[in-house]
């Protein structure tokens, strides 16, 4: 899902080379950007959420496919 050029660290630094955009994010979506980097789907990503924090399923499902556009409109997921 995220493009192989795409450059990230433990901190939370995402950098896309093609753009030169580079962005900071919460450990939780620094998490879920490595999870894809490791090839899990989403259904995975969403079932390792629901075991590491106290959230409703619904919340999960709704945040991860918001990140997901997020993702989506800079550039930083495969087609």
């Amino acid at each position: 899902m995220i493009k192989k050029n795409i450059a990230t660290n433990e901190m939370g630094f995402v950098f896309n080379p093609a753009t030169g955009d580079s962005y900071s994010m919460n450990s939780t979506a620094s998490s879920i950007i490595k999870w894809m980097k490791e090839g899990k789907s989403v259904s995975e990503i969403k079932k390792s959420l629901l075991e590491t924090y106290d959230v409703e399923k619904a919340s999960i499902e709704k945040d991860i496919e918001d990140f997901i556009q997020i993702l989506r409109e800079h550039n930083l997921l495969t087609n």
